[in-house]
């Protein structure tokens, strides 16, 4: 995977305490250029989650990018599938089945 995606390796928590943080850092990221952002560190999610990375998408899209987010955990994958943006959020994950959630991934209920 090339280098640029390592820019969000930092990101280890998606949730509303880092949410602003976490859209700006992604939006200066997609503005520089990076198209993959990869996000196997993230073990805190909560519903910001799924709306921060709606607006990466819709950033990208207007910035004519296709916006790759990769090794998302499986309780981001599963809050996707749940609130049914996974096809707008990261379409090549949504046939991929989640692992169980309750032992691979901290979730935060706000």
């Amino acid at each position: 995977m090339a280098d640029s995606a390592n820019n969000m390796l930092s990101l280890t928590a998606l949730t509303v305490d880092n949410a602003t943080a976490a859209l700006e850092h992604g939006l200066a990221a997609i503005a520089a250029g990076q198209t993959v952002f990869d996000l196997r560190n993230v073990v805190a999610v909560d519903s910001a989650a799924v709306s921060v990375m709606l607006a990466w998408q819709r950033a990208a899209a207007n910035a004519g990018v296709k916006l790759q987010l990769v090794n998302l955990p499986a309780i981001l994958k599963s809050l996707t599938k749940l609130y049914g943006v996974c096809a707008l959020v990261s379409p090549q994950l949504c046939d991929q089945p989640a692992r169980d959630v309750s032992t691979s991934a901290e979730l935060h209920h706000h």
